[in-house]
């Protein structure tokens, strides 16, 4: 049973008190407070529009740990040409706006609203949220955003208006990271996309313990 959180309490509930689906608490705005606490304690928003806001914390927890990047055959090629340009933190609003937006087979909708776009955009600002981002004749194309606290960097979502764009836009970032020390992908629940580009389920429980040696 999910527990009631009220706008004053920053706190949650204990991970291991979520129900099958991984749903913890609801209410609680998106504060930047909150969202940190959250992150740090291995939970995430989730919810549509007009709807209560939903913190998840699913066992088992879908990551990735960059040394374990998989790069297709398909995709050697098109990392090695000049038909795309990759960049980091030059378009956040851009991406975020994207991955709102843009339409993915079999989903209706969208689950970033205002309140999510602007409280992302506002941790961009505190330089905690980071985008990587794919461009083509200087266009927009692809991209992925999320949070990076110590060696972890929790993904939020991806777009791309073009095929190939969010996996360059990935693997990039991927490399990236990896380069800056950071050890740990949060990719929160399983995607087949995210699974063919190396991402595994690990227990909750080794999630958190990793999030406490990682974050500190």
């Amino acid at each position: 049973m999910a527990f009631f959180i009220s706008e004053e309490q920053m706190t949650f509930p204990s991970v291991e008190q979520a129900d099958a689906d991984g749903l913890l608490a609801i209410g609680g705005s998106p504060s930047f407070e909150r969202l940190l606490n959250a992150y740090k304690n291995g939970i995430f928003p989730w919810y549509n529009e007009g709807e209560p806001s939903c913190w998840y914390s699913p066992d088992p927890r879908f990551v990735l740990f960059p040394s374990r990047l998989k790069v297709s055959r398909s995709m050697k090629p098109l990392l090695k040409k000049n038909e795309f340009k990759f960049s980091i933190d030059q378009d956040f609003a851009g991406v975020i706006k994207n991955c709102r937006e843009v339409k993915r087979n079999g989903e209706p909708g969208t689950w970033i609203s205002d309140e999510i776009e602007e409280a992302y955009i506002n941790l961009f600002k505190k330089g905690l949220a980071h985008s990587g981002e794919t461009w083509k004749n200087n266009e927009l194309i692809g991209g992925l955003y999320g949070v990076q606290l110590g060696s972890v960097f929790f993904g939020e979502s991806m777009f791309a208006s073009e095929s190939n764009a969010s996996k360059f836009a990935f693997i990039n970032y991927v490399k990236f990271l990896e380069n800056k020390g950071v050890q740990l992908i949060d990719c929160q629940v399983y995607t087949a996309h995210l699974e063919s580009l190396g991402a595994e389920f690990i227990s909750r429980k080794e999630f958190i313990n990793l999030l406490k040696t990682l974050i500190g």
